[in-house]
Order: C-alpha cells, then sequence, then structure tokens
C-alpha cells in the first residue's frame, strides 16, 4: 500500500513525509482493518511532523480523522462486519482501569494512545482500530466532509464545553481553521453570538458567512465583551488580548495541544473578576458520540480542500502557511 512515514522530523516545507510502498497493516485480535476513503489534515499532524510534538514512534504514519470502509475483523471483534463505514479518531486506547477513566475521563488516562502519533494513521491506503475506538458515522455527508469531523469536529466540542458557554452567550473565536469553522456553527445552532478573531480575510470572510456577528484581525478587541472564549490557533501571544476581552466571570479554553509561549499576564487586566483560563486534553469517546450525533442533526457546513494522497507534503505545507480556508482531506 501507497503511504507517508514522518522520517524526519521539520519544517513542513522541508519535507518531513517521506513516501513508502508496503504490505498491509494486520488487525489485531480487537482490531478493524480500514480502507481509506478520506483523511483529514490537522494542524496536529503538523505538530507530530515538525517535531513540536515529541516523537512517540519513529517513522510514524500521521493522520486521525479517517474516513474508510471495515475490511476485515479481529477475531474477537464483534458489531462490525466488512463493508462497514467507519470513523478514526485521535484517542486510540485507554487503560480503562485508571481513576481517570473510571470517573469518565479518558481523555486524561496516563496511559492513553493516539492514532497517528502512538500507532499509525491515516496518510495510506489501509489503516487498523481498535474496534472499540471506532466511530459511527452520520448520513448526509460525504466521506471528504466527515473527516474533518473525526477530529477538528470533536475536538472543538469538546473545547466548547470546557469554556463553559452560558446559555445565549457571547463567544470569541481565536483563529479559524477546520476546528473552529465546525464549533462555530454548534455554538450558532444552539443561540450563542459568535465574534470571530483571525488573521486570515478568507478566513474572516467564511465566519462572516457561516453567521459570525463580526470577524476582525487575530488580536482586536471583538466590539463586545465575551462570555467564553476559544483559542484555537497554536499562538500564546494571543492569550492576554484574550482574557482582557472576557467580561466578569468568563472562561477561555485553549484548543490546541500545542502552543507556543504564553506572554506575561497582568493579574488586573487579564485574570481578575474570576476570569479562568483552561486547557483542553484530547476528547472522550463520549464527546465522539456526543458531537457525531448533533452533527447528524444539525447538518454543519463543512468547508474542504481535497487533495490526492500523493500531495500529503503539499496540503501539510499548505497549512503550515495558512493557506488552506477550512480543511485539508487527503482522498487516495
Amino acid at each position: 500500500m501507497r503511504a507517508f512515514r514522518v522520517t524526519r522530523p521539520g519544517p513542513a516545507a522541508g519535507g518531513p513525509l517521506e513516501p513508502v510502498d508496503e504490505p498491509v497493516p494486520e488487525p489485531g485480535p480487537d482490531e478493524l482493518l480500514v480502507a481509506v476513503l478520506a483523511c483529514g489534515v490537522c494542524r496536529t499532524d503538523l505538530h507530530v511532523a515538525e517535531g513540536d510534538l515529541p516523537v512517540h514512534r519513529p517513522g510514524v504514519v500521521p493522520g486521525h480523522e479517517i474516513v474508510g470502509q471495515v475490511e476485515r475483523v479481529g477475531r474477537d471483534v464483534t458489531g462490525f462486519a466488512p463493508g462497514d463505514r467507519v470513523g478514526i479518531a485521535w484517542l486510540r486506547r485507554t487503560c480503562g482501569t485508571c481513576r481517570y477513566c473510571r470517573r469518565g475521563d479518558e481523555n486524561l488516562c496516563p496511559a492513553s494512545l493516539y492514532t497517528g502519533w502512538d500507532a499509525d494513521g491515516g496518510y495510506a491506503e489501509y489503516a487498523t482500530v481498535p474496534a472499540d475506538y471506532a466511530h459511527r458515522l452520520p448520513g448526509g455527508y460525504t466521506d471528504v466532509e466527515l473527516a474533518p469531523l473525526l477530529c477538528a469536529g470533536i475536538i472543538g466540542f469538546h473545547a466548547l464545553r470546557r469554556a463553559e458557554l452560558p446559555e445565549g452567550g457571547r463567544l470569541g473565536v481565536y483563529g479559524f481553521g477546520g476546528s473552529a469553522h465546525l464549533a462555530s456553527q454548534v455554538a450558532l445552532a444552539q443561540g450563542a453570538t459568535v465574534h470571530v478573531m483571525t488573521r486570515s480575510p478568507d478566513a474572516r470572510a467564511l465566519a462572516l458567512r457561516l453567521g459570525a456577528a463580526s470577524a476582525q484581525g487575530a488580536a482586536d478587541p471583538p466590539p463586545e465583551p465575551l462570555d467564553a472564549a476559544i483559542l484555537f490557533a497554536p499562538a500564546g501571544e494571543l492569550v492576554p488580548p484574550a482574557l482582557e476581552a472576557l467580561d466578569r466571570g468568563g472562561t477561555l479554553a485553549l484548543a490546541g495541544i500545542h502552543l507556543t509561549d504564553v506572554p506575561v499576564l497582568d493579574y488586573q487586566r487579564h485574570l481578575f473578576q474570576e476570569r479562568s483560563l483552561r486547557s483542553v486534553t484530547s476528547n472522550t469517546r463520549a464527546d465522539a458520540r456526543e458531537f457525531l450525533r448533533i452533527a447528524g442533526e444539525h447538518h454543519l457546513e463543512v468547508t474542504t480542500v481535497p487533495y490526492p494522497l500523493d500531495a500529503a507534503a503539499a496540503a501539510l505545507a499548505d497549512l503550515a502557511a495558512d493557506r488552506v480556508t477550512g480543511a485539508a482531506v487527503l482522498v487516495p
């Protein structure tokens, strides 16, 4: 099968991906073998490829927004059959027994493993997934549209929950890529007013078309105080202006797995009056199921830019240079 491996982590423009031709992987006893139909290109893939995240599996195949068709099932698998369409997301395994797993916070499991970081992912023609971590997919979407839902959508939904946006509240969204444009639509469907801060003129235009009340530069103040905000851009320098934009009691959620250094905060300007700063760590399978249910009930507009699998390096480079409006998706 064709695949791309991260053999030399470094800047996307320098070519950290190496094309390979290798045997189709064998599924384990509790796994599914999936033929990849589409795989989203997530900013986390960029962090893996560029070395922002530590290497967990040398030469890993990145990609964790995978839509595929089941080709084979492991001997211990029930509930899936060849021909089923399934989704593979970032969270791949947890221990199921630690105190975090037992209380429903499996995303905090110290033994958690991740697709495209600890195990080979979807920048390939085939991938495997533990059956317990494969997702049923909603109807009404193409394979390309479904792919970004499996991380960008899920983690954006989890970040929205972490931001504790009150009913009918005012949400600030910093950065407007694959995850932000989906989370914003969920917030709008729930009655929120959304203000978008992003450096990309094309992204600002998309935000307004999707229903945002305003769209301005990345560090510009929104036109009204915010009840909650989510920082999607991996830019620590945006934390102070985002906190300053919050109303009393507001919460800023940091949605990325990687963030550049945060400048020194001024307590009175940024945190006083019970403003909160919260990080976001992966998501649970319950988050994924709830988001995919919402996506099935409220059809989301998924803005995608398809690339052939052989153009995986170009897709990563375009993402790094902010040349992608919405979400890039690889199609084998």
